[in-house]
């Protein structure tokens, strides 16, 4: 589906990348794992268009999406969340979904137009299916963090996409809605959806993850599954320090 392949990327006099290459099945969840500054946010703002690379190439299903707009490749069918959850405050839940379904962000006021033709039941049970249990005319200003990261989730799931890069989906929220985002996950798991996942919490990752790719100085050093990479010597060391 995806292929990251000899990626370089510089700033200044540090290697972010170093010739980073890995292939990324369809219908699998895959764990991108390592240390901070493995360069995993880099990458993921590569692929997804925020960052050009120095060289190498990027492929999503067969078609070289390297370097292109980051709306050309969300309309290629890129979805990404971030870290820090990037919404409008002052927007309501239902405006984000109007303009996520129909995966044409820069058209917002038609969307918002739309508001009044659309099946808002469809939507309120699509939103309760992450979760969120709020009115869908509630602006994104009135949700608490973990309510935002839910949202932020639901949006880039209802994004037409083939594939979705989720940017460490429970970091910063309590265990109460890092249960609810896992449940999610696993009923995406089932319905065998690609996702690209970087996490550092290990046991959100032996639970969700197909496959494991473990990333430090800008390399892949270890891929495989959970139960193993997890386990090598030197993954230890880079990752968890031991």
């Amino acid at each position: 589906m995806l292929t990251v392949k000899n990626i370089h990327k510089s700033f200044g006099g540090v290697k972010a990348l170093d010739g980073c290459s890995f292939k990324i099945e369809e219908n699998q969840i895959t764990a991108l794992i390592g240390p901070n500054g493995a360069g995993k946010t880099t990458l993921f703002d590569i692929i997804s268009g925020l960052l050009s690379s120095d060289s190498g190439q990027i492929f999503l299903a067969g078609k070289e999406i390297t370097n292109l707009r980051p709306d050309e490749i969300a309309n290629a069918g890129v979805s990404r969340t971030f870290q820090q959850v990037r919404l409008f405050k002052n927007l309501t839940i239902l405006d984000h979904l109007l303009m996520a379904q129909d995966n044409q962000d820069v058209k917002l006021l038609a969307n918002l137009i739309k508001g009044n033709q659309i099946d808002k039941k469809k939507y309120k049970d699509y939103i309760a299916s992450f979760g969120i249990e709020k009115k869908l005319e509630t602006k994104v200003s009135d949700l608490s963090y973990g309510q935002r990261k839910l949202l932020n989730m639901a949006i880039a799931f209802l994004k037409l996409h083939k594939i979705l890069l989720l940017d460490e989906p429970v970091a910063g929220v309590n265990k109460v809605l890092q249960k609810q985002i896992e449940k999610s996950l696993l009923k995406f798991k089932e319905e065998k959806k690609t996702i690209l996942i970087i996490e550092h919490d290990m046991e959100f990752v032996r639970k969700l993850a197909d496959r494991v790719i473990v990333m430090d100085q800008g390399r892949v050093i270890a891929d495989g599954a959970p139960n193993q990479v997890l386990k090598l010597p030197h993954v230890l060391e880079a990752y968890l320090g031991e």
